[in-house]
């Protein structure tokens, strides 16, 4: 009897956590594909044309005789520079430790590249906080080498965040929430945060990707809130922060608290609709329907 081959099983952690850090990654990096291999990858970001790119499903069939069937992260073609190739470039964040990740890795190249035929620049970006990493997997026997994959890595716990706070790369900003800091150094990364997105003058949507993201991985306490902006006050750059949507949102969550002692839920939204606070966090803090929002929005 001919034993069947092994399958790569993934184990990740509980289903919303893994779900939702991967659609955070997904979002970002395909938002700010182009930023995200400039400032981590400059060799990469060097040799493609980035008016030619696509995002491609992500489906891949992980138990071909199961038909089970998962969503890669994120796979992107696009065409090289000097040459007049197409290649695709798959990234896959990592949140958990997985000792059997890089066979993961070899196992998701196959699949897409039997699917495509097409070249492909694997990437692993690690966000756990243990320091495994591998960027290879072999297949071999002391004789003889069948097989050596590598793939390129990006272990945001090794890195520093202080030394990106001068590149102004809206993907470096978001990813600073999850680089190795000292936990006295959280309220000083994320006024770091600020004065970045001050000086991108990105679109407010845009602004909403990278403050979203920043905010899942880097959550402040109230106490630790109030000293922030006790910090940004004292800035030369406090006016230009504050003009920032998303710094309304900051100020309205003390209006919330404040007023909300005093006045009641609509009053209260009055006062953070005032401040420009986004609808979506105005029915987050007041649970408040977005419709009643508008419809009081409308009475101003």
């Amino acid at each position: 009897m001919v034993a069947m081959p092994q399958l790569i099983r993934e184990t990740p952690p509980p289903e919303a956590t893994h779900t939702k850090h991967d659609q955070l990654y997904k979002e970002l990096i395909n938002t700010f594909f182009k930023e995200f291999l400039e400032i981590f990858f400059p060799d990469i970001h060097e040799n493609i044309d980035f008016d030619k790119i696509s995002p491609l499903s992500e489906e891949v069939y992980t138990d071909v005789l199961g038909g089970d069937v998962r969503k890669l992260d994120i796979v992107i073609e696009t065409r090289l520079k000097k040459e007049d190739v197409v290649i695709i470039v798959h990234i896959e964040p990592q949140s958990y430790r997985q000792t059997d990740f890089n066979e993961r890795m070899y196992h998701y190249f196959s699949l897409l590249y039997n699917k495509y035929r097409k070249p492909i620049i694997p990437i692993a970006i690690f966000s756990h906080d243990d320091l495994w990493e591998e960027s290879q997997f072999t297949i071999g026997f002391d004789f003889f080498d069948v097989l050596r994959f590598n793939y390129r890595t990006l272990h945001l716990q090794k890195m520093n965040w202080r030394d990106y706070i001068h590149s102004d790369n809206p993907v470096a900003a978001a990813l600073m929430s999850e680089m190795g800091y000292k936990k006295e150094e959280r309220i000083q990364v994320k006024k770091e945060f600020f004065m970045m997105l001050a000086r991108m003058q990105l679109d407010p949507a845009k602004q909403r990707i990278i403050y979203g993201f920043f905010e899942q991985y880097l959550r402040l306490t109230n106490e630790e809130e109030e000293q922030l902006m006790e910090e940004i006050k004292k800035n030369p750059e406090a006016e230009k922060i504050f003009e920032i949507p998303i710094s309304y949102e900051e100020k309205g969550k003390e209006i919330g608290k404040e007023i909300g002692k005093e006045l009641g839920k609509k009053e209260v939204v009055i006062e953070m609709l005032k401040e420009g606070s986004d609808l979506n966090f105005i029915s987050k803090v007041t649970q408040f329907d977005i419709d009643e929002i508008k419809e009081i929005k409308q009475q101003l």
